[in-house]
């Protein structure tokens, strides 16, 4: 018998995050011929509903307040209690980013029940759905299964591969009125830094820069490398402590965790905490001076140079590529 997954559609700057679609195609195969039920929650957000209806949902639950503009934990967990409360869903998944780590512990204390958190990979076996996640910083990875009660647990951005996006695949669209009171916390204004550009968790490339990179104008060649890559640029702790660049590109085990098709890390030594943050990406390519360095223990090529000379040969040869 199929299972009812709920979804929830993260909205970030007006439009939804690629997680949300790569929660669909994993909700899909959780539900085993089931329904697949979105859930978008803000204050105008009736655009997106066809979005994840054209990306596999069977219908979407729209919840517009102006209370819901921006992320308010209380205000966001008491409106997916509600939903949960009235479509007694089986499943609920989340993407494991900033939002979905926040609210979902939240719900699962709510629900007496349990949590899986960061899975990157899933399994159906019969009624039991097996979740796979990485542990020990990446070393060794553990299935769990939620044995009773409703199935909670997030996704690792760009491990699950979304739907094709089909125009014809049709869905209902419904909006609920929810009751939000007793907030704690409200907020009037959010002010974003000026960082731009692709988000991390979900880029398919990352040119990293470690300490080897030795200054501010040295992460310029490395923006350069990865705008022609169509990808965005990270760094290490080491980079960021020193004041190379800001934390919010900071990789790695108190940073992000990343999983893109390409990682090039530049003058990056490969210490433990920088590599539990990208050692699952699909292709890792280092460049540093020191042939004896750790990250090219787990890389896939690596380069033993100057960045400060590979870095730009690399981009004269990616430009003579587009040029052809």
């Amino acid at each position: 018998m199929g299972k009812k997954v709920l979804v929830f559609g993260e909205i970030r700057d007006g439009g939804l995050r690629n997680v949300s679609f790569e929660a669909i195609a994993a909700a899909k195969k959780m539900a085993d011929g089931g329904k697949v039920v979105g859930l978008l929650l803000g204050e105008n957000v009736k655009n997106l509903a066809n979005e994840l209806i054209e990306y596999g949902a069977d219908r979407v639950i729209i919840v517009e307040n102006e209370l819901l503009k921006a992320y308010i934990p209380d205000a966001f967990s008491q409106v997916i209690m509600q939903v949960i409360d009235a479509e007694k869903p089986d499943a609920f998944l989340l993407g494991h980013t900033a939002v979905g780590k926040d609210i979902s512990p939240r719900i699962a204390a709510k629900l007496k029940s349990g949590l899986i958190s960061d899975a990157v990979k899933l399994e159906v076996d019969g009624d039991a759905i097996k979740f796979i996640r990485p542990i020990y910083s990446g070393k060794a990875f553990e299935k769990l299964v939620i044995q009773e009660g409703l199935i909670l647990a997030t996704i690792r951005p760009n491990n699950f591969d979304p739907l094709e996006k089909d125009a014809s695949h049709t869905g209902d669209v419904v909006s609920m009125d929810v009751e939000i009171k007793d907030l704690r916390t409200i907020i009037k204004e959010v002010v974003r830094k000026a960082v731009g550009g692709i988000d991390l968790s979900e880029a398919k490339v990352i040119v990293s820069g470690g300490r080897g990179v030795k200054s501010k104008e040295g992460f310029k060649p490395l923006q350069e490398l990865a705008d022609l890559l169509g990808g965005a640029v990270g760094a290490s702790r080491g980079a960021c402590d020193a004041e190379y660049c800001d934390y919010s590109l900071q990789i790695g085990q108190t940073g992000k965790v990343v999983t893109p098709d390409l990682y090039i890390a530049c003058g990056i030594s490969g210490a433990i905490q920088h590599v539990a943050g990208m050692s699952n990406s699909k292709v890792i390519v280092a460049i540093n001076k020191d042939p004896e360095a750790s990250i090219f223990s787990i890389a896939d090529y690596g380069i033993v140079g100057d960045l400060f000379e590979v870095v730009p040969l690399l981009i004269e040869e990616l430009n003579s590529i587009a040029v052809k």
